[in-house]
């Protein structure tokens, strides 16, 4: 099967999570919900974002998900967290 007749991988609208690592300083969780708010153009749920600490404390991992319409709302997400100083890991 040639890569332009496979069918895609993810089928939309999805509900899809994105995993955000960084230093839990300077309110990470307040950027994080910033970025996708400002990105997806809605405000995320009061569940849509869990966290986790790493065992010593140095990290925070950020567990966000979101209903995604499109490839193209995936990739402009994924994009904007490449850019971001502040994300030591994406995922």
């Amino acid at each position: 099967m040639s890569a332009k007749a496979q069918p895609p991988l993810i089928t939309y609208p999805t509900v899809y999570a994105f995993k955000v690592m960084g230093r839990p300083d300077d309110d990470f969780e307040g950027f994080v919900r910033e970025l996708f708010s400002t990105r997806l153009g809605f405000s995320l749920g009061a569940g849509a974002l869990s966290r986790q600490a790493s065992s010593r404390g140095s990290y925070v991992s950020l567990t966000v998900s979101v209903t995604l319409t499109s490839e193209m709302q995936r990739r402009s997400v994924y994009e904007q967290l490449s850019r971001e100083s502040r994300i030591v890991y994406y995922l």
